[in-house]
């Protein structure tokens, strides 16, 4: 599941344009690591997705993806569609409901602040980029996949 897909060139979507920079080069960009926490008080996780902001782009996406299997190995009796209501209810937030008409910045605020849910983000880090989608995807491919 991909919120905030990137445009094809020419088309806009709301909340996830990537229409900064016209020359190359490298801008800051922000993400954080999308974590299942199903059992709080344990304190273990799996990642499952990744957000990627970048204001210089105006770009803002998360990708998420639930390994079932990983998750019940560690909690046998972890509530599936509870958990999958959470992720597709993150990943919506990025461009879609209340938040769709806050600003980039203040959306990834929001859904980077530390909560103690099941579906948790974790700490910002920020990086240099000259393609955002491409960072999501490098960072997806690193930190989620297993």
């Amino acid at each position: 599941m991909t919120a905030g897909t990137p445009p094809q060139p020419g088309s806009q979507q709301p909340g996830s344009q990537q229409a900064g920079p016209q020359q190359a080069g490298t801008e800051v960009f922000e993400y954080a690591v999308i974590r299942v926490v199903p059992r709080v008080e344990r304190g273990e996780a799996i990642n499952v997705g990744v957000i990627v902001y970048s204001q210089q782009f105006r770009y803002l996406c998360a990708r998420v993806e639930l390994d079932t299997g990983r998750l019940l190995a560690l909690d046998p009796r972890a509530d599936l569609d509870a958990v999958r209501g959470g992720l597709r209810a993150f990943s919506k937030a990025c461009t879609e409901g209340p938040l769709a008409r806050r600003p980039l910045g203040e959306r990834f605020r929001w859904l980077t602040a530390p909560r103690s849910t099941v579906v948790q983000p974790g700490p910002v880090h920020s990086g240099l980029t000259a393609d955002p989608a491409a960072e999501l995807t490098h960072l997806f491919d690193t930190l989620v996949q297993p």
